[in-house]
Parts: C-alpha cells; structure tokens; sequence
C-alpha cells in the first residue's frame, strides 16, 4: 500500500520512499519538562504516534526517536521559584510527561534521548560547524552564522531579511546578523552549567536535535515530526546546522500539525484558557482527549471545546456498544478469525490512513462498520468486531475493556462502586423473581438516580454509567 504524506518542505502530498524500507527512522521534537503538558502538546503526541502506528503496518521495522528538552531557560526558572534542583523538576515533570500521554494510549517511543546526556556530540557539530565557516565565538558564546547558508529560510520559505518579523530573537551587540542563533551560550553566576571548550556554558535548543538525531538515528532520516510553530525558528534552524555541519541529506519528509484552539479562541496563559492533558483526564478518558485530536485532519487548526469531547465521548460510546453487542462468542467454533480477514490494504479506513493520514475519514469508516456489526447476522459479527478492533487499533482507539469501559475502572468515591452497583441489580432480580415489582423499581430507580443505566435481555441485566 503506498503512503502518502504532505511535505513542509515542498508544499505538496508526496509519495513516501524511505531511505531504507528495511528501517524507517522518524524523530518529534518532545517536550521541554518544566511543567505539565496541554491539550496543545498533546496534538503532536496523538498525530505522530498514529503515524508510527500506521508506519509499524507497512514497514518491518520503524524507530521512533522523541527527545526530552532537560535544559532551558524555563526549567531554569521554574527551579529557582520552588527553590530545588533542575534535576527536581526534569524528574517530576518527565515521568508526569510519560504517565500523560500513556493516557492517551500513546506508544512510548523507541528512543528517548535526554539533552542532557548528548553534550558530546553537540560538541562535534559545533567543532565542525566553525571549522567549515558557518559559526563563531563571540563574548563567550557559539552562534551560527544565518548569512553563510545560501539557502537559510527555505524549509519557512521566508527570505532571510523578513524571517526576523513577529520571531523570539535576541538581538545582541555581538551578533554578525540580528538572525543568527545560539549554538552555545556561557552560563551566568548561579546557574547550571557544563564545561565545554568555549567555557562553562549549555547547549542552545536548536543545536540538541541536530546532534541526538544525528547520533541516534543516522546521517539522513525519513521523517522530522512536530507542532507548525516549530517550523520557524526551530526546524529552519536545525536544517541549517545539520546540513552545514555534517552535510546533505538530514530530513527526507518534515511533516507538521496545525494548532489547537480552545472554544474558538487561541490558547494562551494570557487568556486563561490552557488546559492540561492531567486537568481534562480528571473529567473525561485519555481515549475521549485522543478521539477528539484525531477529528480533525492534522493539518487542519483543531477547535477543542467541551462540546468536541462530548460529541467524542458519544462516538466511543457507540463503538464499544457495537463490540458489547458482538458478543465474546461470536467468532465460529474451529475459524480464526485473523485467518478470514481481508488485507489491511483493502480496508477503506487504512486507505484513509495512508494518504496523508486521513484520520477523520477512517473514524468515519469505524462508524460504519460499527453500524453494520449492530445488524450484522451471528455469522458475521466475527469477522466485523475484528474489522473494527483492527482499524481501531491503527489509532490507538478501542484499547479499554468493554465492561471498564461503561463501568468505569476508577470512579470518583462518591460513586457507587462496581461491587455495590452488582448486589444491588442481585437484590433486584431476586425482588422480580419473588414478583416484588415496587423493590425492583425502587432499585432501579435509586441506581438511575446514581447515573447507572441498566439494560435488560435475555442473558441478564447489563449496567454502564450514563
């Protein structure tokens, strides 16, 4: 099945060939761990990680690199206001960063690199990037040189003299050109530093990826994933280091989401309308959070409301009721059912996934095919539930227990428990078997009044929360 995917880089949808079809090797920019992620981070967690999911079907093998940003101005901060160590924070908030988007039903990835960790090869490109004309020393910093690259500014297409408009610069006195970026920065009384041969200092934040992709994943690699507010300056300014530094090549295909909104406006402590992925999973599942990304195509500006996760909540409602409704028996004594099922290449919903990840026409497939094991005959409900599981499992949806899903594994104390809710439907079948009628409606009435719906037929009393 051919993949297709939009390029940044050149505008249009292309036909993905990757370096070696043997291994393909993709890296997204993480998170800088200082604080918890929002709904905002969460987008390239959800979009990349379907990739990679849809990448692990058609290849043999895919290395997925996400790196931690352990070192930066904001952790720097964040440490001085509680008064610990940057290591604190980078701890605290990179195994909440984990625990979050393991939530989502996220995939961790194959490679994690730490910043960190990575100082000497952020030191050879730097060697080399001096060596080859394209940075300097100057006042105890590292800084490349945006005029020595002929074609600085082409992955943002923006000519070099307007690419500085609305961008996070710091002008300062010792730059050659207002645009050029910090390699290598000294590091001021009372700060955290590494020594290095311009001094004790730390890396600047473009150069990091360059050197982790460059010594974790090879020369040149398939796929550079992130936000589109990463395009410029952070991606530009990758692209300009690791091709000056260590040659052609670097990124075949940069593949970028567009942004989220919250209720129609954009996110921004300013306006007090950020939301955390930890914040919203008090309120709704990590499954409901992921259904409502992947709604819209990720290239397109996603509007995150309440009335979204609702409208998600009741979609993943009506799945799981189609896979409820299959039954576990369904499958034909003496058939496997992965033995009847059709490739994944003639399935719409994969069809949907490969040209440029098309995921709110592959929900829509799961829609119809949960609509058709609603009706399907016993006979065929095997072979649909399987369909659906499968596409499902593509991205990274459908992963619950039918039972914890509409019983909920982790209700709020002041709900009735699982345990309570079950000797309570006892009591009331005893009741209707005695003809007690006015004790099972009482019951049913008390558990309808708790946000418990029940749903009799021939094989007993089925509950969910409503």
């Amino acid at each position: 099945m051919e993949l297709r995917l939009t390029n940044t880089m050149s505008g249009q949808k292309e036909v993905f060939a990757p370096v070696d079809p043997g291994c393909v090797r993709m890296y997204v920019c993480g998170p800088t761990v200082y604080n918890l992620a929002h709904i905002g981070n969460a987008r390239p967690v959800v979009v990349f990680d379907t990739l990679y999911r849809l990448l692990r079907a058609l290849y043999p093998r895919v290395i997925y690199g996400r790196n931690i940003t352990d070192i930066d101005d904001k952790i720097i901060a964040a440490a001085r206001e509680r008064g610990v160590s940057i290591d604190e924070i980078t701890q605290e908030f990179t195994a909440k960063y984990r625990e979050d988007v393991a939530g989502l039903n996220a995939l961790p990835p194959d490679l994690e690199p730490h910043a960190t960790q990575n100082l000497e090869p952020m030191f050879d490109l730097i060697r080399a990037l001096i060596e080859r004309g394209h940075a300097y020393e100057a006042d105890g910093h590292v800084l490349f040189d945006v005029t020595s690259m002929d074609d600085y500014g082409s992955l943002s297409n923006r000519r070099l003299e307007d690419m500085l408009a609305g961008a996070r610069v710091d002008v300062a006195g010792y730059k050659k050109h207002p645009g050029d970026f910090v390699l290598w920065k000294p590091a001021k009384d009372g700060e955290p530093g590494w020594e290095s041969p311009w001094g004790r200092g730390r890396p600047g934040w473009h150069l990091e990826c360059s050197a982790m992709i460059r010594e974790h994943l090879g020369e040149t690699i398939d796929i550079h994933g992130g936000g589109r507010d990463l395009i410029f300056p952070h991606h530009e300014n990758e692209l300009a280091q690791s091709r000056c530094g260590y040659g052609d090549g670097f990124v075949k295909y940069w593949v970028h989401n567009a942004y989220v909104d919250m209720d129609g406006e954009k996110m921004s402590k300013s306006l007090g309308n950020v939301r955390t992925i930890r914040e919203l999973s008090e309120h709704y599942p990590g499954e409901v959070l992921r259904l409502a990304l992947l709604t819209a195509h990720y290239r397109s500006p996603l509007n995150f409301s309440e009335d979204l996760l609702d409208q998600a909540r009741q979609t993943l409602d009506s799945f799981y009721t189609a896979l409820r409704g299959s039954g576990a028996e369904a499958s034909p004594a003496g058939v496997e059912t992965d033995s009847v099922l059709p490739s994944l290449s003639d399935e719409p919903a994969f069809q949907a996934l490969c040209d440029d990840l098309n995921t709110p026409l592959a929900i829509s497939e799961m829609h119809g095919l949960a609509k058709a094991l609603n009706k399907a005959a016993a006979e065929d409900k095997a072979l649909l539930k399987a369909r659906l599981l499968r596409i499902g499992e593509l991205l990274g949806l459908l992963q619950a227990d039918v039972n914890d899903w509409f019983q909920g594994s982790d209700a709020d104390a002041s709900e009735l428990s699982a345990e309570q809710i079950e000797t309570m439907i006892s009591a009331r079948a005893e009741a209707k078997a005695s003809r007690d009628f006015a004790k099972a409606d009482a019951l049913r009435d008390e558990l309808t009044s708790a946000g418990i719906v029940l749903e009799d037929g021939p094989e007993g009393t089925r509950w969910r929360r409503g």
